[in-house]
């Protein structure tokens, strides 16, 4: 018999019965392991950007490697798709968490599956359709668009509102789930007397960038108020367009149910001049606040609202904190959604709401959708 085979069959042996020895203890890992965090830059979703670093602060370089898309993540998919190789590279990585999952994730983990077949990949805010995206990732984790399609006509009338504009453009308007939430923000705003605005905005990776997309709500929501009036509800579909589009919503006095990616810190600091002071970093009731308390000043009480944490920000922190125990053996199975709720709630506080995908007549087991509540402000 080859001695090689009989030298590693005995090493097989071995390692069976030490792990036979003691079942109920979870594996030992040491200083051996490193997960692998992929965000947007500051320029594109600062609190994805923010959340990775607050897990790298945690658990220092040696065991965290963050990444970013680039900024025109449409036209340099090559180099996402980079990325996510050099970090499946390292030996130590033993799980990988995306967010957002922006095109070229898929075949970013397709590349990222030749060489290695034993991580745990969890995508958050994906991009890409259902079908292409969850055939690859372990777990992907989305806010519930179809049910903020309901909600944020809701909150908005509850707000006062009578007119509802709804900004993006074409790219966003191909993604299923965006377009989706759209249609039914549509129907659902004819339903409860809202007139519905449907605008085109220019897209921030096109020709004119995120300036230029900026530059554009700046200019336009002023015309929307001097057409419909101050009770005009604004939403956008884009991460870079909610700083302007909350500092014109201020300043003509309008309304603002939530950023695309619902949070306090999405938008809001920036827009109002909030400095957050180090000692007061990742501390959100004092972020609240600071939000309130200009609010009144401005006489905008009552009509800009977001969800009470920064879902983003969780999905990273909390889904490094599933992946950080799926690595200490706390559980084998990948996709363990109560343990997962747990982690959520640790970081956030309240009981979020996870429900599977179902589209097109297909239920995704490893696709999840999440709804809170809304903090008015």
């Amino acid at each position: 018999m080859n001695k090689k085979f009989v030298a590693f069959l005995l090493i097989a042996i071995l390692t069976l019965s030490m792990a036979a020895c003691t079942p109920s203890e979870p594996a030992d890992t040491g200083d051996n392991w490193k997960i692998g965090i992929m965000t947007n830059t500051v320029v594109q979703n600062e609190e994805e950007y923010r959340a990775a670093q607050n897990v790298l602060a945690k658990y220092g370089e040696e065991h965290i490697i963050h990444m970013t898309f680039p900024d025109k993540f449409m036209d340099e998919q090559e180099t996402t798709i980079a990325n996510l190789v050099s970090m499946a590279s390292d030996p130590d990585l033993k799980a990988l968490v995306i967010c957002q999952a922006v095109p070229g994730t898929a075949p970013g983990i397709d590349s990222v599956k030749e060489i290695r077949d034993d991580l745990l990949i969890i995508a958050g805010q994906p991009q890409e359709d259902p079908p292409v995206i969850s055939s690859r990732a372990d777990i992907v984790l989305q806010l519930d668009e179809m049910g903020m399609g309901y909600s944020i006509p809701a909150q908005a009338k509850k707000q006062g509102a009578e007119v509802f504009v709804h900004y993006s453009f074409p790219r966003h308007m191909s993604y299923p789930l965006l377009s989706g939430r759209r249609d039914i923000m549509k129907s659902e705003c004819e339903r409860i007397g809202l007139e519905f605005v449907d605008a085109t905005a220019p897209d921030p990776t096109g020709d004119a960038g995120t300036s230029g997309a900026q530059q554009f709500i700046l200019e336009d929501v002023p015309r929307m108020v001097d057409k419909h009036g101050k009770n005009t509800a604004f939403f956008s579909t884009n991460c870079a367009m909610q700083v302007p589009l909350i500092s014109a919503v201020v300043d003509t006095g309008a309304i603002y149910p939530q950023p695309c990616c619902p949070s306090p810190y999405h938008g809001f600091p920036s827009a109002l001049g909030i400095e957050i002071p180090e000692d007061k970093q990742g501390d959100i009731d004092y972020v609240v606040d600071e939000i309130t308390r200009i609010m009144a000043e401005k006489g905008m009480t009552g009509r800009t609202s977001t969800w009470p944490v920064p879902v983003s920000m969780m999905f990273i922190q909390g889904s490094a904190e599933y992946a950080k125990a799926w690595i200490d053996g706390e559980f084998e199975e990948k996709v363990n959604i109560p343990v997962l709720t747990e982690k959520f709630k640790d970081y956030s506080g309240i009981d979020s709401n996870l429900t599977q995908l179902e589209e097109g007549g297909v239920k995704y087991d490893n696709y999840y959708l999440i709804l809170m509540d809304f903090l008015t402000f």
